[in-house]
């Protein structure tokens, strides 16, 4: 199976026509990437909505010299032209009155040369527009997703089955060790820095590896991701060296039972804060509200982070097909913390789980 990018530059039009629109202008690299195939670092796209899915002429992709060849074999279905000023370019031959701009993505810079460029064409602000359709992933994407899942649930297993986490190692060694399985893995690249945090520095939420060096009865939480085909997987797992004290068990069955409520509660037409609080509500009925610090997860693909947001100021439903993270945490400041955390996807039939490594209290 392979990416449709004409369907989905169809949704866009219709979304267009919806609004009132004529055309978009596409700036930024992600969505060109998600509506076209092409991976350059410079890329302007021109949407008009009077196009149709069979016959594109009115849309139209520019780059600059240096991927002449390559959008020619990523874009073969769109006109390619030439330019480094790949925006401005575009705005230039553009002829209708009205032309939408990713408002959340271009500088001020940026709009002030258009309109210099195009004096007489209207620019109309729209944000999120393309995200919208990105939020919902093809069963192509979530193939994708699944092998980045897979790529790093290897990775780990293999990590912890040759003695990687153990005392007297480094958190920078371990990352490194568990980045390059990624990729014997089958990973084209990671998803972000991984992080290992062991003993007290568990309880910083986003540590970065350190020397610091592990030891018996430490926390440790990796959180990690691979990404395959531009999709990334995310997922937080947290181990406790050699030795377990009756806190440390407490304190992980808490967040994995949060975690559970969580994901049980990744419904299609669910409202996105909602599901945030029936995994909070499991840790401020403990009483260790104050230390679930962050929202319980946000969407997955061709970002780490996109639509949507699940927290407490999470806005909108869950769609079928979302690709979306669950990961609460409860961290004790100078002490140490748990999160736990996979990647799943909305579905009608209940959530399916990428993620696949086993989430009992594992001592190692």
């Amino acid at each position: 199976m392979s990416a449709d990018h004409r369907s989905r530059r169809q949704a866009l039009r219709e979304l267009l026509i919806a609004r009132e629109l004529d055309a978009i202008l596409v700036t930024d690299l992600v969505n060109i990437r998600y509506l076209t195939g092409f991976t350059g670092s410079n890329a302007a796209l021109l949407v008009n909505a009077a196009g149709s899915a069979a016959d594109e002429k009115a849309t139209v992709i520019c780059t600059d010299g240096r991927y002449v060849t390559q959008v020619a074999e990523q874009v073969p279905d769109l006109r390619a032209e030439i330019n480094r000023s790949s925006a401005r370019h575009l705005i230039s031959t553009f002829s209708s009155e009205a032309l939408a701009f990713e408002s959340h993505i271009a500088t001020f810079a940026e709009h002030r040369s258009w309109t210099e460029a195009a004096p007489s064409t209207r620019f109309e602000p729209v944000s999120g527009l393309v995200e919208k359709l990105r939020m919902v992933k093809d069963e192509h994407e979530i193939d994708l997703l699944r092998a980045a899942c897979t790529a790093a649930d290897d990775a780990l297993a293999q990590l912890i089955a040759r003695g990687g986490l153990r005392p007297g190692r480094t958190e920078r060694e371990v990352g490194r060790e568990l980045e390059n399985l990624m990729f014997d893995n089958g990973a084209d690249g990671i998803s972000f820095e991984t992080i290992v945090a062991a003993g007290a520095n568990s309880a910083i939420p986003h540590h970065r590896p350190t020397g610091a060096v592990l030891a018996s009865g430490d926390f440790v939480k990796l959180d990690f991701g691979a990404q395959i085909g531009g999709y990334h997987s995310d997922m937080t797992r947290t181990y406790v060296l050699e030795t377990v004290s009756d806190w440390q068990r407490e304190v992980y069955e808490l967040v994995a039972q949060s975690q559970a409520a969580g994901r049980a509660a990744l419904i299609p037409g669910a409202e996105c804060a909602a599901v945030d609080a029936a995994a909070r509500a499991v840790i401020d009925d403990a009483g260790y509200g104050e230390l679930f610090l962050h929202g319980l997860g946000h969407g997955v693909g061709l970002e780490i982070h996109e639509a949507p947001g699940i927290g407490k100021l999470g806005t909108g439903t869950l769609l079928s097909g979302a690709a979306v993270t669950v990961e609460p945490g409860v961290y004790f400041s100078g002490r140490g913390g748990v999160r736990i955390e996979d990647t799943l996807v909305v579905r009608e039939q209940g959530p399916e789980l990428l993620t696949l490594t086993a989430k009992d209290l594992t001592v190692v």
